[in-house]
C-alpha cells in the first residue's frame, strides 16, 4: 500500500547499478575504466579531494558534469551572474553510484540542471 515492503526493483530503463554497493566495488569499476571518481565541487571552484566531496559515476556522466562546470558555470561566474555552487547527489537503494546529480549555481542569478544517471532518475525523464 505505502511501498513499505517493496523490494528494490530493477530499473525499467537504462543501466542498473544496484550491485555497486561498496566503495571497493565502485573503485573496481574505476580501475576497469568504466567509471570515474569525480569531485562534486570541482577543485577549480575550491573543492577538496575528500570523501564527502567525491562520487563514482560512469565516464559519460563525468564528462557531462565537467562540460557543465567548465562551459556553463565558469562563464556565469566570470560574468558575475553567479557566486554560489552546489552539486547534490541523489542515491537509490544501497548503491554508491548516484542516480542523479543536481547542479545549482546562484546568487545573484540562478542556473540549475540535473544529470540523470540511472534508476528512478531516468524514469522521470
Amino acid at each position: 500500500m505505502f511501498g513499505w515492503f517493496r523490494k528494490d526493483r530493477a530499473p525499467t530503463k537504462g543501466p542498473d547499478f544496484r550491485s555497486v554497493d561498496s566503495p571497493a566495488k565502485a573503485a573496481e569499476l574505476v580501475r576497469g575504466g568504466e567509471f570515474q571518481r569525480i569531485l562534486l565541487l570541482p577543485s577549480e571552484f575550491g573543492g577538496e579531494d575528500i570523501a564527502p566531496n567525491c562520487v563514482f559515476v560512469p565516464a559519460w556522466a563525468a564528462e557531462k558534469k565537467a562540460g557543465i562546470d567548465n562551459n556553463i558555470v565558469r562563464k556565469l561566474v566570470s560574468e558575475g551572474k553567479v557566486s554560489r555552487y552546489r552539486a547534490s547527489p541523489k542515491y537509490q537503494g544501497k548503491s554508491f553510484v548516484p542516480s542523479a546529480i543536481t547542479i545549482v549555481a546562484s546568487d545573484p542569478g540562478s542556473f540549475s540542471i540535473t544529470i540523470n544517471i540511472w534508476g528512478d532518475a531516468l524514469e522521470k525523464e
